[in-house]
């Protein structure tokens, strides 16, 4: 990237379009977690192209690229065998007045790859079929509370979820009330949440895993205590299917939950979902049954046939290429390599990496070791001045041992800078404006 000057932008073409879009888009991108808000001021590319683990910007600087679509797109971009399974159900059409055969395939293919499920439904986004298995669970119990993971940032756009963060403005206190939270890890405190409201909870959904492994025995008591209480446990597996196995946590651990939700690696970028489960409570959303009707899933691009060719595509090259191994191998290169860096400039207690290899993140920890957003803007934008983007260093396979490589060089150079603002005891001139934001706050 071009050397900075005093009152010149360093990404002139990027800050132009930011402000159109601005003018058009609300938050100037159609995600909160790509906002400008979420990047250094002077900082926040717009991205014109990308390949394999690289993008380039509409100002012509390239980035090796990390966390990319949201961690969803995990074999790099313009996968060879992903683009040519899109391409060719394009040319056959992509939406029609009945189910395509496509349909069943992917079915087929999705419950050989994930076998702890037994049937299927496809969307176009992880929320709606959250909000699915939610509405399912409600249904078969006949019960109105949900119980989340008060530990897991997300879940759904929709009002039971988005109710219990700071942006709740617009949804009634009345659906809000209706969410509880119980923490990751406490079998106890769940346990007590469970009895506190007994016979009121329908379902208790949580992250099989995070930053940090389940502790021993802990989905296995979920299990137990979900069918001691008689409501359903629901695995959201966006993030953990195909990056923990090809079948998910669930498939890891060997917890088989009542219902799952994937998407994110699922489609390798494009737009594709899925709610899977066991076949009696899924079955309730179909016609092949005698009791009430439940409005499950019914979305007119849901089954378009090249998303769920290009879901095809990606299972099968997870299986037969090794991804999640290679994924897993990628991120140990990475993590040895960042710590070792931030080791070396005197910071490693301050630029730490977590979580499991295939699905890392990293914390900047300000001179009292609390986690400081202004010490953040400063890393991400030594990051970009180095040509990496990096949200997070969650992985894709497309990186290299070269892009690792420079990965941590681009680290190292940061972790230097770092090491001068904690000297100094202000990160502020190293920040380039004002410090990113978190996504869910009240005021923007």
């Amino acid at each position: 990237m071009n050397a900075e000057h005093p009152g010149e932008s360093l990404l002139p073409r990027s800050r132009e379009a930011s402000e159109r879009l601005h003018a058009l888009v609300p938050g100037g991108a159609h995600t909160y977690a790509k906002g400008d808000d979420q990047y250094p001021e002077d900082l926040a590319p717009v991205i014109s192209h990308g390949s394999g683990a690289h993008v380039w910007d509409v100002d012509g600087n390239r980035y090796v690229e990390y966390g990319s679509g949201l961690r969803s797109v995990s074999l790099g971009h313009a996968h060879p065998a992903v683009v040519e399974a899109v391409r060719r159900e394009l040319e056959r059409g992509s939406n029609f007045a009945r189910p395509s055969v496509v349909e069943l395939q992917a079915a087929e293919r999705f419950l050989a790859t994930v076998p702890t499920a037994e049937m299927v439904k496809f969307a176009k986004n992880g929320s709606d079929v959250t909000t699915a298995a939610v509405r399912l669970a409600r249904a078969v119990t006949g019960r109105p509370r949900v119980a989340i993971c008060a530990d897991h940032p997300f879940f759904s756009v929709d009002d039971w979820f988005i109710g219990t963060t700071p942006m709740n403005a617009g949804i009634p206190a009345t659906t809000t009330e209706l969410t509880v939270g119980f923490p990751y890890g406490d079998l106890a405190a769940t346990e007590a949440l469970l009895t506190r409201h007994r016979g009121e909870v329908a379902c208790l959904v949580l992250e099989p895993a995070g930053h940090t492994e389940p502790p021993p025995g802990y989905l296995q008591g979920l299990r137990e205590l979900a069918d001691r209480h008689g409501c359903v446990l629901v695995f959201d597996e966006m993030i953990t299917g195909l990056r923990w196995s090809e079948a998910g946590a669930q498939g890891l651990y060997g917890v088989v939950p009542d219902l799952s939700t994937f998407g994110k690696a699922l489609g390798n970028g494009c737009a594709v979902s899925a709610l899977a489960g066991r076949r009696a409570l899924m079955e309730r959303g179909g016609l092949r049954h005698t009791d009430e009707r439940v409005f499950l899933l019914s979305t007119t691009h849901g089954a378009e046939t090249h998303s769920l060719a290009a879901a095809m595509a990606v299972l099968e090259t997870y299986v037969r290429e090794g991804i999640t191994a290679r994924l897993h191998a990628l991120g140990e290169r990475l993590a040895e390599g960042v710590r070792a860096a931030a080791a070396s400039m005197g910071v490693a207690d301050h630029v730490v990496v977590r979580g499991r290899a295939s699905n890392l993140v990293f914390g900047t920890l300000d001179e009292e070791l609390r986690p400081s957003q202004e010490y953040r803007t400063l890393f991400l934008r030594q990051l970009l001045l180095g040509g990496v983007l990096a949200p997070s260093f969650v992985v894709s396979s497309a990186l290299t041992e070269a892009d690792i490589d420079h990965t941590v060089d681009a680290v190292a150079q940061a972790c230097a800078v770092y090491r001068k603002a904690l000297d100094s005891g202000d990160p502020t001139p190293w920040t380039g404006g004002r410090p990113v934001k978190p996504v869910f706050r009240r005021l923007a």
